[in-house]
């Protein structure tokens, strides 16, 4: 990198505060042309705030911003743009009622004496699509879409408009292998092309893979430079939580006890298909494939979101009729949902609120809500999980997307649950916090729980859980006792391939 030249994007002594949280101190950060830097660091490090500067969503109380050598004074996220700067955020900006092209074009469609050029933007769409490896139907409507999908969009939104510097906010959580693969290959051709990228993510994998430098953000400062010949893992990891962490899965010294869950013959549609599994006290059932594969319909009608075709689902030996997520509730079944923004939580209240909301019978009396009560259980937890908040009354949506997982983590703990549903439990949470969310789990499996887990990473997989259930296109493809001899090829290739012929 020629430091000489003049950066494409430079911040000088960016600061930052909110009532109660000096979010950015003092933040240098430099990106060249044809460069990927990795922006990394726990939530809550200041890197989504840094985000929101570069976008201009947020003004920052101190500091410059320059393009090019070119100072900017933003003042609003279109401001951004039109110096050709591209977001795209972890939480979608999507509207859903509209079809995929049309959120693409959103706000710069081509249009002749205000006739919309239709057929050009399907055109342009299907090409970048094409070129990200997406087979999306560009009239499909945005809220029919897959998470993975979704997040595609928002990549060819970017695109369209021909930014010079792309910020990528974990763009990779929800997609498949294979089009993370598609991902890297774009970023090199954009790379070639001389756009600089900002990459965001908490998979230390990709960052090896991507990044020609990194730099490492803690409690709103920026602690460090990695080139990319030092991007260590262990390296990373201990700049980033300010301390040496040597597994990065808490030990396992579970032992399996009886069946608590039973479900036999589910079918929902083509989502989910013949699918017969059981949970026992005191273990971690991994249910894993590839994104589509059936995982989150499934446990959705453990749950009582969706309806079942046909089959029964047993808790303790007893039948349960499940017509509604608060059924299972009752029966003492909850679920982390995997978009915990839009299913897991009221962005608009307060975190108390939100880890009151299915405890209203144990805080209420005669219609009548004993907020003391609420806020002394809700502190037990916020001690407990170490939740970092500023009060009670802080809205959820302020909340980075680890201490977000924790308070839907509170609630259901409060409810005393017997069956635990986690369905991507760390997508979008740093390494940290990833280790607190594992040794809850852990605690709760000691303690009797049975505890299913949903995941993406393979690595996670392997590392937390004691069985292994694979699905495809809504069936079960295998079930493992997890092992030495389980590898992520063992996974892969039952996720890819055909039925297990023997169970391990």
């Amino acid at each position: 990198m020629n430091t000489e030249s003049k950066h494409l994007l430079k911040l000088s002594g960016i600061d930052k505060r909110f009532p109660g949280v000096h979010a950015l101190k003092s933040v240098d950060f430099e990106l060249d042309s044809g460069e990927c830097v990795a922006l990394l660091g726990e939530n809550g490090a200041g890197k989504s705030t840094l985000i929101k500067v570069i976008g201009g969503a947020h003004q920052a109380d101190s500091g410059f911003l320059s393009i090019g050598g070119e100072n900017q004074n933003w003042i609003k996220p279109t401001d951004s743009l039109d110096a050709g700067v591209a977001i795209i955020y972890q939480e979608f900006n999507l509207v859903p009622g509209l079809s995929a092209v049309e959120n693409i074009f959103l706000g710069i469609e081509p249009a002749d004496f205000g006739w919309v050029r239709r057929g050009e933007e399907k055109e342009k769409a299907q090409e970048v699509f094409s070129r990200i490896g997406a087979k999306i139907n560009p009239n499909a409507l945005c809220d029919t879409l897959t998470v993975a999908e979704k997040q595609l969009v928002e990549i060819a939104k970017a695109l369209v408009r021909d930014a010079r510097i792309l910020v990528m906010d974990e763009p990779s959580a929800a997609l498949t292998q294979k089009e993370v693969e598609q991902l890297y290959l774009l970023i090199d051709d954009l790379k070639q092309k001389g756009i600089g990228i900002v990459y965001v993510s908490h998979r230390l994998e990709e960052i090896e893979r991507v990044a020609d430098r990194a730099i490492i953000m803690r409690d709103g400062a920026r602690v460090g430079e990695l080139s990319r010949e030092g991007l260590d893992r262990s390296k990373i990891i201990e700049m980033m939580v300010g301390r040496k962490l040597d597994n990065e899965f808490p030990q396992q010294n579970r032992i399996p006890g009886h069946i608590r869950l039973k479900a036999k013959g589910l079918n929902y549609g083509s989502k989910v298909r013949n699918v017969s599994l059981d949970v026992r006290s005191g273990e971690i059932l991994a249910l894993t494939g590839l994104v589509g594969a059936g995982r989150t319909e499934t446990v959705r009608l453990l749950f009582g979101a969706d309806l079942a075709d046909s089959g029964e689902i047993e808790l303790d030996g007893e039948k349960l009729v499940l017509r509604k997520p608060s059924d299972a509730i009752d029966a003492g079944i909850c679920l982390l949902t995997e978009d915990r923004k839009d299913q897991g939580l009221v962005l608009g209240q307060s975190i108390q609120q939100n880890f009151g909301l299915p405890n209203l019978k144990k805080f209420s009396n005669n219609g009548w809500i004993d907020g003391l009560a609420e806020s002394k259980s809700f502190s037990e937890y916020v001690e407990k999980l170490q939740i970092k908040v500023s009060g009670h009354q802080q809205l959820a949506a302020q909340l980075s997307g680890g201490n977000q997982q924790k308070v839907v983590l509170a609630k259901w703990l409060e409810r005393n649950a017997e069956i635990i549903i986690f369905d991507e439990p760390t997508r979008g949470i740093d390494v940290g916090a990833k280790f607190e969310i594992y040794q809850w789990m852990n605690q709760l499996a000691m303690a009797g729980k049975g505890i299913v887990m949903i995941s993406s990473e393979l690595p996670e997989v392997l590392g937390m859980s004691d069985r292994i259930l694979v699905m495809k296109e809504g069936e079960l493809m295998g079930e493992l006792n997890n092992g030495p001899e389980v590898s992520q090829e063992t996974l892969m290739a039952l996720a890819i391939g055909g039925k297990q012929e023997k169970a391990a």
